[in-house]
This record gives structure tokens, C-alpha cells and sequence, in this order.
């Protein structure tokens, strides 16, 4: 009887331990996604983000919408990201990978990136059109319409390597 009290207690603590020490996924930069995501062989992912409006997203707003909240929640994902989980990404990065996949923290380890349930377990996001049309919307004043299919084919960075 004592020791299925003992299991008992024992599962309660480690159920309560766990959500004590759950990680909040913090938003960790392009350059730690370059360590992996620039090699010719897999499809140089930065290269082609670093070529892309979304990394110059900031240089593109002009006198005071670079200090306007509204306009650096959609231009920097440092800006519009909680403050508690920035850890070393930077506002001036403009619109990173995490924007649009989740922020990287726990799934940037390549023996967890080979697995994909398990990154998306570890907050990898497979963006999808709501994801985009989260800035990508009629709030912003330059809004000129947003074609999802045309959009997504401009920003493609798909890894060519079988899976």
C-alpha cells in the first residue's frame, strides 16, 4: 500500500516538476539559423532570406514608423516577439526566420531539426497563410492586397535534400 502511495507521489512531483521547468521557446536570431540553413547543398535558406524585403524590412520604414509599435511588430520579429522570450535576436534583424517558423531555441539542434514532429513539438512552425496574413493585412497602411500563392513562391527556400 505505501509503495503505490510512493509511485503516486513520485508521478505527481515529476508531472509538477515539468510544468514548473517548461521552456518558454525563445527567439534566438538569423545567424544561428546560417550555422545550418546557408550550405549550397541544402538550399541556402539565409542567403536567400538575407536577399529578401523581409530583412530589410526595417531599413524600409521611414521617419517615425521605425519607433512606431504598430508598424515594428510586423517589420522586426525582436519588436513584436514578447520581451520575456527575445533572448539574442536583435531589432534591427528586421523579419527573421522565427516570424514566420516559431521561435528557435529548442529546436535549432540539427539531431532534433531531422526529425519534424519533433521540432514542431519543440515550437517549429510550418508557416502557412495565416501565418503570413498575421502582418501581411489590411491594418498596415502600405497594405496593397496580398496574393498568397504569388508571395510564398517569391520567399521559397525549400532544403532540395531528400528527407
Amino acid at each position: 500500500m505505501n509503495y503505490k502511495k510512493l509511485v503516486f507521489l513520485l508521478g505527481i512531483v515529476f508531472i509538477f516538476s515539468t510544468i514548473v521547468n517548461a521552456e518558454d521557446f525563445k527567439y534566438i536570431g538569423a545567424a544561428k539559423c546560417k550555422m545550418c540553413h546557408n550550405k549550397a547543398d541544402k538550399g541556402e535558406q539565409y542567403n536567400k532570406w538575407l536577399a529578401s524585403p523581409h530583412a530589410k524590412a526595417m531599413a524600409s520604414l521611414k521617419g517615425d514608423e521605425a519607433k512606431n509599435p504598430k508598424c515594428l511588430k510586423c517589420h522586426s520579429t525582436a519588436a513584436g516577439a514578447n520581451q520575456a522570450l527575445v533572448a539574442t535576436i536583435t531589432v534591427e534583424e528586421g523579419v527573421s526566420c522565427e516570424s514566420c517558423h516559431g521561435p528557435g531555441s529548442a529546436y535549432k539542434v540539427a539531431t532534433t531539426m531531422k526529425d519534424t514532429k519533433l521540432s514542431m513539438a519543440k515550437g517549429l512552425i510550418m508557416p502557412d497563410e495565416k501565418v503570413c496574413k498575421k502582418c501581411h493585412n489590411e491594418e498596415s497602411p502600405h497594405y496593397k492586397g496580398f496574393n498568397y500563392k504569388e508571395y510564398v513562391a517569391k520567399i521559397a527556400h525549400d532544403d532540395p535534400t531528400p528527407k
